[in-house]
């Protein structure tokens, strides 16, 4: 959670240090704007880019330790079938 909260901070600065230095700069207003929208929607892209990499990555990890908890159980529910057979 902590770790979490550190990059939240991170970016939010960095989203403000960016706006901040494209407010101050010595150009028209219509530019300025523009260039905002601009970044903006790099960084939104790049946000949503990176959000559905981690969300591709867990759902990946999450199969594979549900595939190999099913292989697990289904060997395990062999091995009590086969238990049951010797004590009946």
């Amino acid at each position: 959670m902590k770790a979490g909260k550190i990059l939240i901070g991170v970016l939010s600065g960095a989203a403000a240090g960016v706006a901040a230095g494209l407010l101050l700069a010595p150009k028209k207003g219509s530019d300025t704007r523009q260039r905002i929208k601009d970044k903006s929607n790099e960084y939104v892209t790049g946000s949503k880019n990176r959000i559905n990499g981690f969300v591709d990555d867990v759902s990946h990890r999450f199969d594979s330790v549900k595939t190999k908890a099913m292989g697990k159980s289904k060997k395990l529910q062999s091995e009590m079938d086969g238990d049951e057979k010797i004590i009946y």
